[in-house]
């Protein structure tokens, strides 16, 4: 497959801004956004695995040693009882053991999202965003378990590579490699030639769109900065972030590692292929050890975690939900997508079941309850208090988590990061 195009040798400069001090500030609307999808991966993930055997059921006791597959916060058994608008457990005959299946309204929810899983239309643009996704590797291919750490984000099936990939063989093909990490083989998906109409990145769709003419090489897109109340960017900051994105747009789809990997021209062309990577996902979103295990490949190096730090009006990264996730804060309107795609609406709905299920939560709750009854003897009877389910444990983890440049700030305070001088 032909390489991407390298750019123009004229382009490398120099970094013209150190010193700048940036703080990191707790965005609400953005926790929100990622802690409602709390277990929704993992509960999808159950629940594929139920689907697939022939019955669409399966015992409890097979399910049991996924825990760790799966990176469930707790037992199979407990997820079953904590979800049981979802997932039911019954026995075959008295000889068998515990089985576990969909609940009605689940497979309903589950067929609906087969049925768009199968339409003409999101299959051909799932094989787009993976094609883009590869396309912005110089070789045009990834290994297969760093795709698979983005399937869920990129919107593809499960079973993704027999269910799509085998119907479009003129995209892709499959082979061996050796990963370059660690000399050794692997296999990876690797697209048949350069699609250079699908080379055009959402920076440059949206300004020919504004524009209502062809971008050209070498314009100075200006990326959308949104930052959160309580920021405040020093006026020198601000100053060199203008300069900065007057620099030229460089595409994500074009080669420039030969530029000085700490001119300021590097840093707005890495800022890119991050910003084309989130947008690539049906939720903007995804965690940040995928991010950098990406660039890891893709020998970006520590240059995507610089850019997470130096621009945080692009990019914002949340300690929700027991690790970090990277998102895209222009695609977010306060804590809801401006543009959602048809399987964010069916996991909004699968959201929804998982959240009915709070009332048959197990003795817990109705410990909290009680523990509140005592300050509250006014309370109802029989009436459950919602709690928040934020607890200091789970607090504790985020900030075990965070590393120091996304260290957690509540209740208004800031941390200062400093830009490395490179």
């Amino acid at each position: 497959m032909a390489l991407c195009t390298r750019v123009p040798h004229r382009l490398h400069l120099v970094r013209t801004f150190v010193d700048a001090k940036i703080k990191w500030v707790r965005d609400p609307d953005l926790d929100n956004a990622v802690e409602r999808e709390k277990n929704l991966k993992q509960i999808l993930s159950l629940k594929n695995q139920i689907v697939s055997s022939p019955s669409s059921s399966l015992p409890l006791s097979s399910l049991s040693p996924l825990k760790p597959h799966f990176n469930l916060p707790t037992s199979t058994s407990k997820v079953f009882q904590k979800y049981p608008a979802i997932f039911s457990q019954f026995q075959p005959s008295p000889s068998l053991p515990l089985h576990v299946k969909l609940t009605p309204q689940a497979m309903t929810l589950h067929k609906e999202e087969l049925a768009i899983h199968k339409s003409p239309s999101h299959r051909n643009d799932a094989v787009k965003r993976l094609a883009k996704l590869l396309m912005l590797a110089k070789s045009g291919r990834l290994p297969l378990h760093i795709i698979d750490k983005f399937k869920f984000d990129l919107g593809l099936p499960s079973d993704y590579i027999t269910f799509l990939l085998s119907d479009y063989p003129e995209y892709f093909q499959i082979c061996e490699s050796i990963n370059t990490l660690d000399g050794k083989e692997t296999l990876v998906l690797e697209l048949i030639s350069w699609r250079k109409e699908l080379a055009v990145s959402e920076m440059e769709k949206r300004a020919s769109f504004y524009n209502g003419r062809e971008v050209k090489k070498g314009m100075p897109l200006w990326f959308s900065m949104k930052l959160p109340n309580g920021f405040d960017l020093e006026k020198k900051v601000m100053n060199w972030v203008d300069t900065w994105q007057d620099l030229p747009y460089i595409s994500p789809y074009e080669n420039a590692f030969h530029l000085g990997p700490n001119s300021d021209q590097a840093e707005k062309w890495t800022v890119a292929v991050l910003h084309e990577l989130l947008w690539l996902l049906v939720s903007r979103k995804t965690e940040r050890v995928n991010v950098f295990c990406l660039g890891d490949y893709l020998g970006f190096g520590n240059r995507f975690k610089k850019a997470l730090v130096h621009f945080p009006g692009i990019f914002y990264v949340s300690n929700k939900i027991r690790t970090q996730t990277v998102v895209l804060r222009e695609a977010y309107r306060k804590d809801f997508l401006v543009e959602k795609h048809p399987l964010m609406g069916m996991r909004f709905r699968y959201i929804h079941l998982m959240n009915k299920a709070e009332k048959f939560r197990n003795s817990g709750v109705v410990l909290r309850f009680r523990r509140r009854r005592e300050v509250m003897p006014s309370a109802d009877k029989g009436q459950v208090m919602k709690e928040d389910d934020k607890s200091t444990g789970e607090n504790n983890n985020f900030n075990e988590l965070s590393d120091s440049e996304f260290e957690d700030v509540s209740n208004d305070e800031t941390s200062r990061t400093q830009i490395i001088d490179t």
